[in-house]
């Protein structure tokens, strides 16, 4: 009978490591559609991220890579023509959007498993920047790859990272630091953009440490980024993103509002890294200069979050970062208390974060920055989609969005997720109305 349900099995080729799209999708009796926000909303204030919108019971339906409808499975109107649709049956699992991660650096020429060895026995992050590890050592590696060869491990990075959830990512340039370097960079991540199903933004962190070329003149290095870099970028229309590392002994205030002025004159907004170790000021620089994000802020003083109070600039953590450098977590209670729009990124690099697991930042806010998951899911969702522009497009399940979303496997409750840490609760993961990771719910 055409009105009976039927799950049809995927019959469709494979498309390179990826299922070709399907044109018409139903997901059926999904436990909860989590994120149902309404059209327009872009982020969600600090003091009400507690307060998930769900429909329990629910039905989704996509076509041509877009949300169509959903609903109450109770008020479920049928479907007129079953030609051509397919059918999960989402039973006992969550239907979520897609993980946004809004800060990485996952293009790089090799891992610095070195560098982990050393933190082990004692050494800081400073104290191996000062011998040159760090950001200088991945610069020295990325120099002399070829730019096929930083596109092919990338991209296997990004696959990774999809299976695990995320549909969007920023990707910042910084570990070339020359004029050539910073823009193969962005080069590499044009090409993953054309090739690769996911959403990604990038950003020009040609600021990110001082090149040894150029240990005494800081202010002909200004000039390149300046003068140079950011109206080439600008002009291929490389980057959407300028950034600076802003924080002692890497750049001061006063060089960050020259890269981000220079930025804003060709188009290029701020996203930029400061209070990760000090609080310099940058936090309110940033803010009177319009910036997007300010990404790490480990160490924040009052005055730091007062400045960021009706500003529009979103705070970013970084919770996998001060896992792994045993740094101090970001004062996650304090900000949303103050109602800002918090959104968490995994800040995927060689040298400080080697993850791209958004589901592991999923538990660690949980547990180390006392989110409620409620929370932390709008964080690495609609709030994190608005920290990198995306949130028109992702970071909620909403009629006229990109179908990029995540099927649970069959959980108790969503606090499950970050509660059973390490676990992989992800059955199946869509992107643009394709299946990237296909589960035991597509029948």
């Amino acid at each position: 009978m055409r009105s009976m349900v039927v799950i049809i099995a995927l019959h469709i080729l494979l498309a390179g490591p990826f299922f070709a799209p399907m044109s018409r999708l139903l997901i059926k009796n999904a436990k909860a559609l989590v994120g149902t926000h309404p059209a327009g909303q872009g982020r969600v204030p600090g003091r009400s991220m507690a307060n998930l919108p769900q429909i329990a019971d629910g039905w989704l339906t996509t076509e041509n890579g877009r949300i169509t409808g959903l609903g109450s499975m109770s008020n479920f109107p049928g479907i007129a023509d079953w030609t051509d649709l397919t059918v999960i049956d989402a039973t006992g699992r969550y239907v979520l959007p897609g993980w946004c991660d809004p800060h990485t650096h996952s293009i790089f020429a090799a891992p610095r498993d070195g560098e982990f060895v050393d933190r082990i026995k004692g050494l800081s992050y400073q104290e191996i920047a000062a011998r040159g590890g760090g950001i200088l050592n991945s610069a020295g590696m990325l120099r002399s790859m070829s730019e096929d060869d930083l596109f092919e491990q990338a991209k296997a990075r990004l696959e990774g990272m999809m299976q695990q959830g995320t549909v969007a990512v920023e990707i910042k340039s910084g570990y070339g630091l020359t004029l050539g370097s910073e823009l193969k960079m962005l080069r590499v991540a044009a090409r993953l953009k054309k090739e690769m199903p996911l959403q990604i933004r990038t950003t020009l962190l040609a600021a990110h440490a001082l090149p040894a070329e150029f240990k005494e003149d800081r202010a002909a290095y200004l000039r390149l980024i300046c003068e140079e870099l950011i109206p080439q970028v600008a002009r291929e229309g490389l980057a959407e993103f300028v950034d600076v590392f802003c924080e002692t002994n890497y750049f001061t205030v006063s060089e960050m509002e020259q890269v981000l002025a220079s930025g804003a004159e060709h188009g290029l907004r701020g996203k930029v890294h400061v209070n990760q170790f000090t609080s310099i000021g940058g936090v309110q620089a940033a803010v009177e200069h319009g910036a997007l994000s300010v990404d790490h802020l480990e160490v924040m003083e009052p005055a730091d979050i007062d400045a960021l109070v009706g500003s529009g600039t979103i705070p970013t953590l970084l919770p996998s970062c001060s896992f792994f450098l045993r740094i101090p977590y970001g004062p996650a209670r304090e900000l949303m208390d103050k109602d800002l729009p918090l959104a968490l990124a995994t800040d995927h690099n060689p040298g400080s974060t080697p993850s791209g697991n958004m589901n592991f930042v999923l538990s660690l806010a949980c547990i180390q920055l006392r989110m409620l998951p409620e929370e932390a899911i709008q964080a690495m969702t609609l709030n994190a989609a608005a920290a990198m522009t995306v949130e028109q497009e992702l970071g909620s399940l909403t009629v006229g969005k990109r179908a990029s979303l995540l099927i649970t496997k069959e959980v108790p409750s969503l606090a499950y997720l970050p509660y059973a840490f390490g676990q992989d609760h992800l059955d199946t993961v869509l992107i643009d109305g394709k299946v990237i990771r296909s589960g035991t719910a597509i029948a």
